[in-house]
């Protein structure tokens, strides 16, 4: 047999595989036709939001999210290197950030309160496949991150989860379920771990 026949051939199966119940030619496509179409729209505004560009275009980066449908309230700030896969999906209040490389892969809503910190390298993830399923359908849910909140660098938030308002999300946590308001958590699974004290602020600071 020459090179290429071997090629296009099929490979054999393995001898330890059963029956087929796993198909990916058939999964289903888990979004319609038009916003497809946004979405590749979409990918031709990334320029201002690769890793390269400074953060002072964080403004443009803000306005060009909201030209596609997010709700972003005033003073926001979004870093270089952040990836929103549907701005129309994205609700921000004002004066929170998304830091460096953070990604926010929602197919549902995410919506992220008022003063909440999401630092660098995060993953916000709305989505995963029905492993029961035999076409391996996706499915998402939506995440909230509550106001006065603190997502700390590297972690990854799972689909339907809330973070409470005032919560302290540690370094690389794995977030499978809610978390509780005004309270410290972390670990992989993240696991609430003491309350937040705030100190008062000064009075002449207000």
């Amino acid at each position: 047999m020459t090179d290429a026949n071997q090629s296009s051939a099929v490979l054999p199966h393995s001898p330890a595989e059963g029956p087929l119940r796993i198909d990916l030619y058939r999964v289903p496509a888990p979004s319609p036709l038009r916003e497809k179409l946004l979405r590749l729209l979409w990918a031709f505004f990334q320029l201002p939001f690769l890793p390269i560009m400074p953060r002072a275009l964080s403004p443009l980066r803000v306005a060009l999210l909201r030209l596609f449908g997010a709700q972003i309230g005033p003073a926001c700030l979004i870093d270089p290197g952040v990836k929103v896969w549907m701005p129309w999906k994205l609700t921000m209040g004002e004066r929170s950030s998304l830091g460096v490389n953070t990604e926010v892969y929602n197919f549902a809503p995410v919506t992220i309160g008022r003063h909440v910190v999401v630092s660098q390298y995060n993953y916000i993830c709305t989505a995963t496949h029905d492993y029961t399923d035999p076409f391996f359908a996706l499915t998402s849910q939506p995440i909230t991150i509550g106001s006065q909140s603190w997502i700390a660098s590297g972690c990854l938030l799972t689909p339907g989860v809330t973070i409470g308002e005032g919560a302290v999300i540690g370094a690389r946590s794995v977030v499978t379920r809610s978390m509780p308001a005004w309270t410290v958590c972390a670990g992989t699974p993240c696991k609430p771990l003491k309350p937040r004290v705030v100190r008062p602020i000064p009075p002449a600071s207000r």
